[in-house]
């Protein structure tokens, strides 16, 4: 038997072996189910350089897919869909969180991506591909030795830097493409960086908590822009008739006008402050 070995080993190129090397560790990382933890740090307000939001990303990487969302909107979701199981009145977190979730197949051009407006959730499939440009720059990350990479998307100029040592083509949000995982991207403004903090293995299968309470709309990429640029507009445009005449915790009776009227001016105040998004070219 070792004889065997011995004689294919020396029949394979130097080439061969890497790639089978690279092969095996891809589905060994794949296997484990592996969660990447990046911290995302962005301006949302560019008017508002100082205010500077914080939270935990989770690229979920499993055997057939991978799932970026955010680690405490996935906390919330979680013990909302236990109440609701157990039949528990659960009010909706005012916490304010990313709430984008992406998935990505490997070896696809493929991804899902799920996102609100207003109280409606969007599922909106498609293709997707990146123009990478490798550079001859070198660092280390969390001493993985990684090399430099630039792109251009959704309006912005980014540099992102990946590792051959975690032979996975994906990263953070929708990006992907590079022969290893990204550990860190950045906008060229600064605006959104995203950094690989910690990586925890994760055996169990994935399934995101799915509340089942929102109404879905599946459309395609162009079918969303043009709906986006229209919430923008106009936020509760779709919640016309949707909410009926009733009467406030102090007893005041209100029509749906009004609180439609007050839910749209204060859409529209926060949307005013979140001008600085990841994909520039949405608001164009």
């Amino acid at each position: 038997m070792k004889l065997a070995i011995f004689t294919i080993t020396k029949l394979l190129t130097m080439k061969n072996i890497y790639f089978l090397i690279l092969l095996f560790l891809s589905n060994f990382i794949f296997g484990q189910n592996n969660q990447f933890l990046y911290e995302y740090k962005f301006v949302p307000d560019s008017t508002n350089k100082k205010d500077v939001r914080t939270e935990i990303m989770v690229l979920n990487i499993q055997k057939d897919r991978s799932e970026y969302y955010s680690s405490e909107r996935y906390s919330i979701d979680s013990t909302m869909l236990v109440a609701i199981k157990k039949g528990i009145f659960a009010p909706a977190s005012d916490k304010e969180t990313v709430t984008d979730r992406v998935i990505k197949y490997p070896g696809s051009n493929q991804i899902v991506y799920i996102t609100f407006l207003m109280l409606d959730r969007y599922k909106i499939k498609y293709d997707i591909q990146f123009d990478w440009k490798l550079t001859n720059e070198f660092s280390k990350i969390l001493n993985y030795d990684v090399q430099k990479a630039t792109t251009e998307f959704g309006g912005r100029k980014w540099t992102a830097w990946f590792t051959k040592e975690i032979p996975i083509q994906d990263g953070p949000y929708k990006f992907k493409g590079l022969p290893g995982l990204i550990l860190r991207i950045e906008d060229s403004n600064q605006n959104h960086i995203f950094e690989l903090k910690g990586i925890k293995s994760n055996q169990e299968g994935f399934a995101y908590p799915d509340l089942n309470v929102y109404q879905q709309f599946e459309v395609n990429y162009n079918q969303f822009v043009k709906k986006f640029k229209n919430y923008r507009q106009n936020p509760t445009a779709d919640l016309v008739d949707r909410i009926p005449d009733q009467r406030d915790s102090e007893g005041k009776f209100r029509t749906s006008a009004e609180i439609i009227r007050e839910m749209n001016n204060e859409a529209l105040e926060r949307l005013a402050k979140d001008n600085n998004l990841i994909e520039l070219s949405l608001l164009k």
